[in-house]
């Protein structure tokens, strides 16, 4: 039995939509298909989920929402005319949209989650219209009814334990279940978002709960490849890769998962194949627990940008108890996450994501890092990338380090801070956001500049 969750630009369209219904018709073990709301058509086209947050927006501000919500309607329209499914299903869409509409505005958090999820929940519906219109037995289903708990923590749920015996029931039905992505329910009968995204998040969930012998996750590229194709030319295609990998890859700006995705799947042993829509035959690449990784010890060079560096220095800050606690009291009083944490002997270094910070909050925690732990020195300084080189075989692999620093050097880049995980997944190097390209590029020739079209 298959869970395949199919992507924004995979539903994004009638052209697109037939491509899964022939994807899904191929194969009889595909039982649970995930959708998400209907992506991009060409590069200057506007998501769906856009356009309802301008609804909802629009909602909030001033009441009056026709023009938005036309603007959503004849998306819909368009893919229905596509499928020559008559106007019921765009009726059912506009009246579902104007219901949510009503919902309380002094709960404005709640009532966008539930504007921004009827991307995929409406998509969900349409599709299993048409589904049914061509033969396929095939039924939508909403989470609600599914069982799907979360958090009540808008747009940030989190799933119920109790959420995967529910979705376990799934396995025996009889019938094709679309299920759209991207949100659940809390216990008190609330819709709830996941982070942007998300419908990675759900598709895992339901491949955990109903303990799917695959989950597949249709995109609109042949595989994971080794790095960005918009900054290496014809990077080349990964074959297999570990949970921890994909993991580390997606944090470091890898788009083709939600970097929380696969943690359902990862904690069931689910085996997890990214494939493309556009070209089903291709065999994709598979995503599991182990992997030989003799061959390619290094298996992805990923960057990321808009981070900031805390610096601070203290004369025998290592003799100082408790000093690392109370730097991070003062971050945390902040309402602010932290990335890394380098340290020397009289200095450490600690990486925020950049947009959490304002020139107020900044001169807070300078503020009270100086007068409560007394130190020598501190100040930010912004706009850092963080590169990832990333790969389970580097533990096992001598001078992973030493050719990466080798090649920063050759590429002229400046490396301003250096952390390795204890589990030596992945190497972060800090650069500056300008040498960013420069460093990936100089990255993949040094790694994996003599390689053929794939890895694994």
């Amino acid at each position: 039995m298959k869970v395949a969750k199919f992507g924004g630009t995979s539903v994004a369209s009638a052209e697109q939509i037939k491509k899964v219904a022939a994807i899904v018709a191929d194969d009889s073990e595909r039982k649970v298909i995930v959708v998400s709301a209907p992506g991009k058509r060409y590069s200057d086209d506007t998501k769906v989920t856009d356009l309802l947050i301008a609804l909802g927006e629009a909602c909030l501000e001033k009441g009056e929402v026709e023009a938005e919500l036309q603007a959503v309607v004849s998306r819909y329209e368009d893919i229905a005319d596509g499928l020559d499914l008559g106007k019921e299903i765009v009726a059912t869409i506009e009246a579902d949209l104007r219901d949510r509409l009503t919902f309380d505005r002094n709960r404005p958090e709640s009532l966008m989650d539930l504007i921004k999820a009827s991307g995929e929940d409406n998509n969900a519906k349409l599709i299993a219209n048409y589904f049914q219109r061509i033969g396929l037995n095939a039924t939508y289903l909403n989470p609600q009814d599914a069982g799907l708990l979360v958090s009540d923590e808008p747009g940030n749920a989190q799933v119920l334990p109790e959420t995967f015996e529910h979705l376990g029931k799934l396995r025996d039905s009889d019938e094709i279940i679309v299920f759209p992505g991207f949100f659940g329910y809390s216990k008190e009968g609330t819709l709830v978002t996941f982070p942007r995204g998300g419908s990675d998040i759900t598709g895992s969930i339901v491949a955990a709960g109903t303990k799917a012998d695959l989950y597949e996750n249709f995109t609109d590229v042949d595989s994971v490849f080794a790095a960005n194709p918009n900054v290496v030319d014809n990077p080349v295609k990964i074959k297999k890769m570990t949970y921890r990998e994909m993991r580390e890859l997606s944090y470091a700006g890898f788009s083709v998962f939600h970097d929380e995705a696969l943690i359902p799947a990862f904690r069931n042993r689910i085996p997890v194949c990214v494939k493309n829509t556009n070209n089903p035959a291709s065999t994709g690449t598979m995503i599991m627990s182990e992997r030989e990784y003799f061959l390619s010890p290094v298996i992805g060079i990923a960057a990321d940008e808009g981070f900031a560096t805390i610096y601070v220095r203290k004369y025998l800050m290592n003799r100082e108890i408790g000093f690392g606690r109370k730097l991070l009291q003062i971050l945390e009083d902040e309402g602010l996450s932290y990335e890394h944490m380098p340290s020397g002997i009289d200095d450490t270094s600690v990486i925020v994501r950049q947009h959490q910070l304002t020139t107020e909050i900044e001169e807070r925690i300078i503020d009270r890092i100086q007068k409560e732990l007394c130190v020598d020195d501190v100040y930010f300084e912004h706009d850092f990338s963080m590169v990832m080189i990333v790969g389970e075989g580097m533990h096992n692999t001598v001078g992973v380090s030493a050719r990466a620093t080798a090649a920063l050097a050759r590429a002229s880049v400046n490396i301003e801070m250096i952390n390795q995980g204890s589990s030596e997944v992945s190497l972060v190097l800090g650069v500056h956001a300008e040498d960013t390209d420069r460093a990936v590029r100089e990255l993949y020739q040094e790694f994996f500049g003599g390689a053929d079209e794939s890895i694994e």
